[in-house]
């Protein structure tokens, strides 16, 4: 059975060190929460995408990024020092407090715009046309792998409300207009459509 996540970011790692190689990038993380029951060969969602723990030396982690996932993700733009969200799978007994999360991210999507508004934040993203169809209002979306709900579906866009807890545990504070998201959407509604056309 394929590994699931939730969405609910443990901690925010950062990028200690990224190094080419002949098939792609090795990228080391320093993590706190997350590396403490990590072995090699586990799984952990790095910005919202599936990664396999290579290399584990205390508190630094090392995933090797081949040329499809620096294709299909943000993961291609990190840099030393960059934060990136951290979430172990889900454990058979633990709490589904977001959604169901593959980690298998289906596009990147730039930020239209980030802004304050009274308490919390409005974040506003390009809607790529051929992913559309799973989006509606209310429904979960997979940003950079938070688990967020869509407060409204545009023509070519959705917004989506951050409040200041999720700013403060996750790497969105780093986030401006023109930087690209990890999405991964809803499991759900691509079952549905599939099953719609059977």
């Amino acid at each position: 059975m394929d590994l699931m996540f939730t969405g609910i970011v443990e901690e925010t790692g950062s990028v200690f060190a990224l190094r080419q190689t002949t098939h792609g990038v090795n990228l080391t993380v320093e993590a706190g929460l997350v590396s403490q029951d990590i072995q090699t060969g586990d799984s952990v969602a790095v910005n919202g995408c599936c990664l396999t723990v290579t290399a584990r030396e205390d508190k630094l982690l090392r995933f090797d990024l081949l040329a499809e996932t620096l294709r299909c993700t943000n993961l291609g733009q990190l840099h030393e020092e960059s934060l990136v969200n951290l979430e172990r799978p889900l454990a058979a007994n633990g709490r589904l407090g977001g959604h169901f999360v593959q980690g298998h991210i289906d596009c990147t999507s730039p930020v239209i715009s980030f802004e304050k508004e009274d308490a919390d934040y409005r974040l506003e993203v390009a809607l790529p046309p051929q992913f559309a169809q799973y989006m509606i209002h209310k429904g979960s979306i997979t940003i950079d792998g938070i688990s967020l709900t869509a407060a409204s579906v545009l023509e070519k866009s959705f917004v989506v409300w951050i409040i200041p807890h999720t700013l403060e545990v996750t790497n969105l504070s780093t986030r401006k207009a023109g930087d690209l998201l990890n999405l991964e959407f809803d499991l759900l509604a691509k079952y549905l459509e599939r099953l719609a056309a059977c």
